[in-house]
């Protein structure tokens, strides 16, 4: 039988199929995945004191599958295909009573495992004669308890440590070292749940821009409409050009430092990078301690990261749209005009499930206007 069905896994360790108390009391479910800041879920649970059981305090609130630091995985069945939604760990809990019977709530709040990445940040560590893909290989393999699964694309230039020059140092905690290695090159950091359950995709590279698109998000089509929402945002001061100089570590001399362009797969045809000239933001490159290439590579990083300045914001009907949006991805728009129909890359999705109710909210980006393809997938 075709539908959408909700798994709830919990539990101090292994998670284990929730209670039927659990699932009874559960009223709404919110996911958020998140291409830079940790994904996150929040669950609220109708809470009541009706029996002996809550004499001393409600049930559900001193339940210990509901601590923090215990495990959460949820897996959303749709048209009979499982999907990981989250794999996380409870972080807060919050209870909000009420005078209106029925109407009291315990919401649980979490976030994606990486969390578990930000806690320990004390003594400085070195990392000597390691570049920073090495590293971020080395700081994911020590969360394999959480099913951590690498995916690690190194940057077109990478500048190897040499010792005696220089020993790369962490200060803070892994998950704020890895996202800073991760920004000096316009990439990103996060931890994708699935594929299966007990596992994580820890991405550490740029976003992806490239693959088969997502079923196209659908305005104004009639019976195809898929789209209850969409508004559209162009911020002209988004992108920023990089220029300077830099004493290059291996010769000593003053070299120049300058970007012209971003990198990245483009989605428009009319950037505004390209198309906004002359009056782009430039900035003045201040790193030191780096070779010329190295140099080149993060000022270039830094353009890439700047210039998706177009932002569509929306909500989605996931019956009529027959999937579920994912982030970090793909995916085509249409029904909205030249200017702003084709691909777009999706930077956030956020998942509200309720008893009878299912909506996807989105953020997706691009550099410009205008569609690079005459189609998009329907």
């Amino acid at each position: 039988m075709l539908g959408t069905y909700l798994t709830f896994l919990i539990g101090p360790t292994i998670a284990v199929p929730a209670p039927p108390s659990l699932l009874e009391s559960l009223k709404r479910v919110e996911v958020t995945h998140d291409d830079e800041q940790a994904s996150g879920f929040q669950l609220t649970f109708q809470v009541g004191r009706v029996g002996a059981a809550d004499l001393l305090d409600y049930a559900l609130l001193a339940n210990p599958l509901l601590k923090p630091f215990n495990r959460v995985i949820l897996i959303i069945t749709f048209n009979a295909m499982p999907r990981v939604l989250m794999d996380g760990i409870i972080t807060h809990q919050q209870l909000s009573p009420s005078n209106e019977p029925g109407a009291s709530t315990l919401t649980i709040t979490g976030e994606d495992v990486s969390v578990m990445m930000d806690l320990k940040g004390g003594e400085p560590v070195e990392h000597p004669a390691q570049p920073e893909p090495i590293i971020a290989l080395k700081l994911i393999a020590s969360y394999a308890q959480y099913g951590l699964i690498p995916m690690v694309i190194p940057p077109p230039v990478i500048d190897p440590p040499i010792p005696i020059q220089r020993i790369p140092v962490q200060h803070g905690t892994d998950l704020a070292y890895l996202r800073q290695m991760a920004s000096r090159y316009g990439y990103v950091f996060y931890v994708k749940p699935g594929p299966a359950p007990f596992t994580n995709t820890a991405y550490w590279g740029p976003p992806v821009r490239v693959g088969l698109p997502q079923p196209a998000l659908s305005v104004a089509l009639g019976g195809q409409t898929n789209v209850n929402q969409v508004n559209f945002r162009n911020n002209a001061m988004g992108p920023t050009l990089v220029e300077g100089r830099v004493q290059d570590s291996l010769t000593g001399q003053a070299l120049p430092v300058q970007t012209f362009a971003s990198l990245r797969p483009p989605l428009s045809v009319f950037p505004a990078w390209l198309f906004n000239q002359p009056n782009v933001r430039r900035v003045q490159f201040q790193e030191t301690g780096v070779n010329a290439v190295a140099a080149m590579g993060r000022a270039q990083g830094r353009t890439d990261a700047s210039t998706d300045s177009v932002v569509a914001e929306g909500e989605l009907d996931t019956m009529q749209y027959g999937n579920l949006l994912e982030a970090r991805g793909l995916v085509g728009m249409r029904g909205v005009g030249y200017s702003y129909d084709g691909l777009w890359y999706v930077k956030r999705v956020r998942h509200v499930i309720e008893k009878e109710k299912y909506t996807q909210s989105f953020t997706v980006t691009r550099e410009g206007l205008g569609s690079t393809v005459p189609v998009v997938v329907p």
